[in-house]
Parts: C-alpha cells; sequence; structure tokens
C-alpha cells in the first residue's frame, strides 16, 4: 500500500494495476488500479471539459444548464460562473485564464478568474464558426482548437454557415484562426504534447485518432491514423499515454498499443484531465455525474 492525498482525502492505493509496456526495456508500469474510483457527485445535466489550473483545482462545463464547476484540491465543489457561453471543452493558459469553446454563439472566450469574458474568436472570414468543441493551448500560446457540427437546441440555425468541419490554429496575438487541417470527418478531442511536438485530434465520425508533427510555425503535417476508436475528449500524462473517452477511458501507449481501461458505468464519458496538487488524479466526466482516479503518473 502507499498512502496518497488530495488535500484533506486520504487515499489509500494498492498497486496493483495495469501494466504500461514501455518501447525499449519492456518493463510494466502500473497506472491504476479500478477499484480506487471515486464518485464526486452527480447532480449535473451533462458534465464536460474538465481543465486544471496550475495548482491543481478542475474546472468543468455543463452545457445544457450553461454552467462551468470547480472543484478545488480541498474536494469543494462550488459553481465558478453561470450564463457560461454554453461552454464545452476547455484549456487554461499561462496567464490563468480559462479558455472556453463556447458554442452558444460559436466563440472561443478566454475567462479571467474573477469570471469575467473576453471574446477571443467570433466568426471567421464573415462566418459562424460550427460550434467550438475542445481545444489545447502550445507552448508557444497558440490554440488549436476543433469545429464539428453538432445540431444543438438553443440555436436558431438548422444548418452550418462554414464549409467542412475542421481544426484550426489561433496564434498568439492574432485575432484570426487559419485552418490547420481540413481533412477530417468530424474532429472533436484534442490534445498536444508539452514540448509542443506532436498534436492528436480525434476524428468522431472516422472513429480514428490522428497524429500529426507540428512545425515551427503551428503547420502541420505528418498526419498518421495512430488508432481505430471513436474518442471525445483525450489527454496525455507523463510518459507520453494517451487517454481516450468515450465507453469509460480507454488508454494507449504512445506508439498507438491498447495498454488499459477504466470502466465508468455512466451512459457516456465525455472528457477527461490530470488534476490535483501533484497533478496525479485522473479526473472524469461522465453524463450526468464526475469522478476521481487515482493515479501513479503525472499528467503533463
Amino acid at each position: 500500500m502507499r498512502l496518497k492525498f488530495w488535500r484533506g482525502i486520504l487515499l489509500i492505493l494498492p498497486v496493483i494495476g495495469f501494466i504500461k509496456v514501455e518501447a525499449q526495456d519492456r518493463a510494466s508500469v502500473k497506472l491504476f488500479e479500478q477499484d480506487s474510483l471515486k464518485l464526486v457527485a452527480r447532480q449535473f445535466d451533462f458534465t464536460e471539459g474538465p481543465a486544471a489550473d496550475k495548482e491543481g483545482n478542475v474546472f468543468f462545463t455543463d452545457q445544457p444548464n450553461n454552467t462551468i464547476w470547480k472543484y478545488d484540491t480541498y474536494g469543494k465543489l462550488s459553481l465558478f460562473l453561470d450564463h457560461a457561453g454554453r461552454a464545452n471543452g476547455t484549456y487554461f493558459d499561462k496567464k490563468g485564464n480559462l479558455i472556453a469553446c463556447a458554442d452558444e454563439h460559436n466563440e472561443l472566450w478566454s475567462i479571467d478568474p474573477k469570471g469575467r469574458v473576453k471574446i477571443l474568436v467570433g466568426r471567421v472570414n464573415g462566418l459562424a464558426l460550427n460550434g467550438p468543441n475542445d481545444l489545447w493551448i502550445d507552448p508557444k500560446g497558440g490554440i488549436y482548437f476543433t469545429d464539428p457540427y453538432f445540431q444543438r437546441k438553443y440555436w436558431t440555425r438548422q444548418a452550418p454557415e462554414m464549409k467542412g468541419e475542421k481544426v484550426y490554429y489561433l496564434k498568439a496575438g492574432q485575432k484570426e484562426p487559419v485552418v490547420a487541417d481540413d481533412d477530417l470527418l468530424k474532429p472533436n478531442g484534442i490534445v498536444g504534447t508539452r514540448d509542443g511536438k506532436l498534436l492528436y485530434v480525434g476524428d468522431g465520425k472516422a472513429a480514428k485518432v490522428f497524429k500529426y508533427q507540428i512545425g515551427a510555425d503551428g503547420k502541420l503535417s505528418g498526419k498518421q491514423a495512430l488508432i481505430d476508436q471513436r474518442s471525445d475528449g483525450m489527454t496525455l500524462d507523463e510518459q507520453g499515454n494517451i487517454y481516450l473517452t468515450g465507453n469509460g477511458v480507454t488508454v494507449y501507449d504512445a506508439s498507438g498499443k491498447w495498454i488499459g481501461h477504466i470502466e465508468i458505468k455512466e451512459p457516456w464519458t465525455s472528457n477527461v484531465c490530470f488534476g490535483g496538487e501533484n497533478h496525479d488524479i485522473l479526473f472524469i466526466t461522465a453524463s450526468k455525474a464526475v469522478y476521481l482516479m487515482p493515479m501513479k503518473v503525472k499528467g503533463m
């Protein structure tokens, strides 16, 4: 046994878990124990978009109720923002602002720690985006975001204005995003590596996760179908393992090899991130609920 604290909560972690096989030495590394999964709350309509700030507090959205919630490292759950732009995917920038895919009006928002909103991206070339869904911020502050079309009940429009469902890149300091990849059917989850060299994008309609090389100018190249699985949100750990969501959480190594699965007994697991004071707690949004999973590895 080993002991770990999510401030104020003692977690006893058995050292039995799934195995990650290293490409070079084939050494096994235990990642988690299914029985340590903990329900935080089930009081929402549909949870999405978890993101951790630098202290490890996790923010997540309840899109049908148009809210963003905070789960802090002391285990306290509180409402962070009402009238949240129907936010979906979120990610923190280096200044501590929560960047959100606010698809109520198909925008990209920056929300400061006091809940004040700045619109980063509105219409593009005079047209409304389909509905920004998920995002990742590179080490230079550039934002990659996916823009699939999912018809929302709160929209008056019944068809997209924009042709195609694409991945965009908003360079730091710029106001207009550029297309990073327009050859996807329905891009959804997205995440990149800490060094800013690799990007992963899930294509829900193609049921694949693609891997890209990121150039110095933010351009993508070397597109490769890495994993044959549909994924909603996704994250990476410090070893480069990829965590995909949908039917629970499925873990693959950096080569695309399956190494484990976390069972979540909910209709749909939408997204995942690492949080906690030491960034070694997996925070999982799943339908009406949110869960915690203590991990042996840390997030990026």
